[in-house]
């Protein structure tokens, strides 16, 4: 079988991609914003995010249908480069990577703003604003893989928060203020307010970046875009109702902490709480709460562009419109340290600059807003060129083609024209760069590109098969236990009614910090998972067995292994097995503990297998899983020809007997070990002639267990149960099977799901 090609695995969710953009979203925007939009469009600005969001609303159509006929990392720079050629992805990848840093330099300014209460040139706001994007940086560089949940907690407190803001603020909502609606120049301030604001709505292209990884991405990739949207827009709109409703623009503009100021007027309406001698103001704790929120936002939505910056890097790099040099890979982080640095590097030199916080907002927004103009181009050139590899999963209903790209190209074009001069040449002055570096390095690095080629992903492998074969999935990753596993495999393969194949795999995993394809860059891990691949294969043939193999690079290894057994239908899912419990919040291993909690097949976990089992013995209790491990153990003693099968069953010593012979006596241990042997057997598929009973009787049931197990060769013990409520049962008989025997001990779980959680069976619904 030809090598496969590497994937990269799809583990994100409607949730997870919603988030992903959310989390982005929500940030300084809407907590720095108001004092900065309310001055120039007054209460009408409310209006000005109505326009942004449309705006971005109309790109997220163009990027979905896009992202799913070509997810490549990179985003909006990978369409546009293979769709409209290396000129156009030269001015959009420098745009973004332009974009994103301008952005994160006002993020971080903002962040200063709220925790020191002062104006952005404020030195000590400028200082604050560096140590805090030198932090980030360097967070980025080491690869927190802990980030991204971090991530979605803010983002979950964030919207709580804003929720109770806009709550209670509308309660106090003083209509007289709202009046006159417009300020300053009038409606054509708003439309030149919706370029500030926008700066707020780039956090969906992380969405469209990741298009790769996400589940089903023609329903939640255009799904999670479109409520990553809606869902700050209808914040934006209601907390400038909320603002302008309770201070007078004046006060609002003045503010360096707008949201805060607001809060305070709002919750100060409550008065105190007196506790003794003590009065607690509910004007400051509002204050608090909201500054508390600012800064996790700006963060949060700097940390997330950072990222983002660094993923452009290597999309342009990969196309060698930039340097590789960028691209290196740190050897123990595993990150792409270079491209954080200089993002960070050119990050601190924008907060030091003298530009004011307004101008970083308007031109990250001048820059995307180009972008998203090439985008809607993008998407009628391929839609007119309709090459036979372009099939995305999600196409612009047919009812709204072309009218949303056209639209959302004026509309981009539109906001751009109303924007500050000093804006737009800043704006310019980046495009030309962009243009400048396609001249004199891109225009003959660059790879040449068509509508057909690179630009479209792969068709996947048909779901069609001549047979329903018996699948079972051998995750490879030691050299060293990858024949035996296999063999194993292979021997439950053969032992059923019909046809074999088996299923090798290998994952690396890859930090948040790095984007999956990225991988390419790291030639050490990608030649070892090629030759562990290639190893399985030869195995395979030297067994005359079937097997695929599949190489995957992904966040984390037992997620990515579960979409394999969901996307193959396997039947079983074999593994090997250290036998060490290395950290206390795992119970077997980071990957096998979730295989063990949700595959959708049998599991079996084998620790040292050897060439061949000799004896073995397995555990015949009344185990949910004792059939499942007895099946299992009678496969390996029919395809091995020195095998040898006990099944065991340990009683504990009775009480007393009544006198009967012990053949008659039902309470008799014997005979109650002997039936429980039987009917397992029976439940497994095994003859009588296949396996030799032994019963126990003994005081100590446990430990008998573990003492008359070890004396064998190899030791076959079902699962005692899944989920948090069964540890203590896991951590009892196996392991100690384990530390005891010097032979394999395989341990075995049958199908069997587990019930759901709220929140898996919330995810299920929501992904469809």
């Amino acid at each position: 079988m030809a090598e496969s090609d590497q994937e990269l695995a799809r583990d994100l969710g409607f949730l997870e991609a919603y988030t992903l953009g959310l989390g982005t979203m929500i940030g300084a925007g809407i907590f720095v914003l108001p004092g900065i939009v309310a001055e120039s469009a007054g209460p009408a600005s409310m209006i000005s995010f109505v326009i942004g969001g449309v705006v971005a609303l109309l790109a997220a159509l163009s990027l979905s249908e896009l992202a799913t006929g070509m997810p490549k990392a990179g985003g909006s720079y990978y369409y546009v480069n293979h769709a409209l050629g290396s000129f156009f992805g030269t001015i959009v990848g420098w745009g973004m990577w332009a974009g994103l840093m301008f952005a994160t330099a006002f993020y971080m300014l903002g962040f200063g703003q709220y925790l020191l209460n002062q104006p952005s040139g404020a030195l000590t706001v400028i200082l604050a604003g560096l140590a805090m994007t030198s932090l980030l940086v360097a967070v980025n560089y080491r690869g927190v893989k802990e980030t991204g949940s971090l991530q979605n907690v803010i983002v979950v407190v964030l919207v709580a928060l804003i929720t109770v803001f806009i709550i209670v603020g509308l309660l106090n909502v003083d209509t007289s203020l709202l009046t006159p609606f417009t300020a300053g120049e009038g409606w054509p301030a708003v439309a030149a307010t919706a370029g500030t604001v926008f700066v707020t709505f780039i956090g969906f292209e992380v969405i469209a970046t990741s298009a790769e990884e996400i589940k089903d991405p023609g329903r939640n990739l255009p799904l999670s875009m479109i409520a990553a949207v809606v869902t700050p827009t209808l914040l934006y709109v209601l907390v400038m109702l909320v603002s302008t409703g309770t201070l007078p623009v004046p006060d609002l503009a003045a503010s360096d902490i707008p949201v805060a100021d607001v809060a305070a007027a709002t919750a100060g309406e409550f008065g105190s709480l007196v506790v003794g001698d003590y009065a607690l103001e509910f004007a400051t704790v509002g204050s608090l709460v909201m500054i508390t929120g600012a800064i996790l936002a700006t963060v949060s939505s700097a940390n997330a562009s950072i990222l983002s910056a660094a993923r452009v890097n290597f999309a342009m790099g990969r196309d060698q419109i930039l340097t590789n040099w960028l691209n290196k890979i740190h050897d123990r982080y595993r990150t792409p340290y270079r491209a954080i640095l200089a993002t960070g590097a050119v990050i601190l030199a924008l907060i030091a600059s003298p530009l004011p916080i307004a101008t970083l907002a308007d031109v990250a927004s001048f820059m995307f807003l180009i972008t998203y103009a090439l985008v809607h181009v993008a998407v009628v050139v391929l839609r007119r060129a309709d090459p036979d590899e372009y099939e995305p999963d999600f196409r612009i209903p047919s009812v709204l083609y072309p009218i949303v790209p056209i639209l959302g190209a004026v509309a981009c074009l539109g906001v751009m024209v109303q924007m500050q001069w000093q804006v737009q040449a800043i704006g310019v002055g980046i495009v030309f760069v962009g243009i400048a570096w396609y001249q004199f390095y891109a225009k003959d690095q660059a790879i040449s590109t068509t509508l057909i080629g690179e630009a479209v992903a792969p068709l996947e492998e048909s779901a069609d098969r001549e047979d329903e074969a018996y699948r079972v999935v051998v995750p490879v990753a030691n050299p060293a236990t990858q024949r035996p596993l296999l063999k194993y495999a292979a021997a439950s393969a053969a032992s059923q009614d019909r046809a074999g194949e088996l299923v090798a795999v290998n994952v690396i995993e890859v930090p948040p910090q790095t984007s999956p394809a990225q991988i390419e860059f790291e030639e050490q891990r990608v030649e070892r998972q090629r030759q562990l691949l290639e190893n399985a294969r030869d195995i395979a043939g030297d067994l005359d067995v079937a097997i695929r193999t599949r190489s995957i690079v992904g966040r984390n290894a037992g997620d990515s292994i579960l979409a394999v057994l969901e996307e193959e239908e396997a039947d079983h899912v074999l593994l090997g097995w250290s036998g060490e419990r290395r950290r206390r919040d795992v119970l077997f291993g980071s990957t096998i503990d979730p295989l063990l909690e949700r595959a959708p097949c049998d599991v079996t976990l084998i620790k040292d297998p050897a060439d061949s089992p000799g004896e073995i013995v397995a555990l015949a209790g009344t185990g949910p899983h004792a059939a499942t491990s007895a099946r299992r153990a009678g496969e390996l003693r029919r395809a091995f020809a020195d095998g040898t099968l006990t099944l065991l069953n340990v009683q504990p010593e009775p009480d007393g007997t009544d006198g009967e012979p012990a053949d008659e006596d039902p309470t008799d241990p014997e005979a109650i070990g002997r039936e429980t042997i039987a009917a397992v057997a029976e439940d497994a598929g095994l003859e009588d002639e296949e396996y030799e009973p032994r019963v126990v009787v003994a005081d100590d049931v446990t430990e008998a267990v573990v003492e008359t197990a070890v004396e064998y060769r190899t030791v076959v013990v079902g699962a005692t149960g899944t989920g948090t409520v069964a540890q203590a049962l896991y951590g009892s008989i196996p392991q100690r099977i384990v530390e005891r025997s010097d032979g394999t001990v395989v341990m075995a779980r049958g199908e069997q799901r587990a019930p759901r959680t709220f929140r898996q069976a919330l995810i299920q619904r929501l992904e469809g």
